[in-house]
């Protein structure tokens, strides 16, 4: 029973991602162990070219595959975020429900958490007959407030 609390809890932090890893069998790679270091670190969406570069950067050498594999396996179990985007994948450290702001400019994706009020969704429910249990909003928006 332990295990089912562990494994529906969100992942907040580095030590919960490892930590999610181990619930579920998956080892902790050096490779792997890499990639949740710096999504972590960087606290950005990435692609996996970006990842890539960077853990290169980083003198931490890791093949293409095996960024592109590690990503695949952490995102499947819900250990790391990936958004489908027109341009192709990125990669984030909260797999927990949030929302995001896109920003038009700078094309980054940033993660917010965002409460709406309990009469808002109570508005919606009695308006679709579907009960709320979980939301997530993107916003859109520049950086750069002479773009808008």
């Amino acid at each position: 029973m332990q295990k089912q609390t562990i494994s529906t809890r969100p992942i907040r932090s580095l030590e919960d991602a490892l930590e999610r890893c181990q619930v579920l069998g998956m080892r902790v790679s050096r490779q792997r162990r890499f990639i949740l270091e710096l999504l972590w670190q960087a606290n950005e969406h990435l692609s996996a070219r970006e990842i890539y570069d960077r853990l290169n950067q980083q003198g931490k050498e890791i093949g293409h595959t095996s960024v592109y594999q590690n990503l695949e396996a952490l995102s499947s179990q819900g250990i790391i975020e990936c958004i489908e985007r027109c341009d192709g994948r990125l990669y984030g450290n909260i797999s927990d429900s949030h929302s995001h702001v896109n920003c038009i400019d700078t094309n980054q994706i940033l993660d917010v958490h965002v409460q709406l009020p309990e009469d808002f969704l109570r508005q919606i429910e009695e308006q679709t007959g579907v009960r709320i249990t979980d939301y997530s909003i993107n916003f859109y928006g520049y950086r750069n407030s002479e773009e808008s």
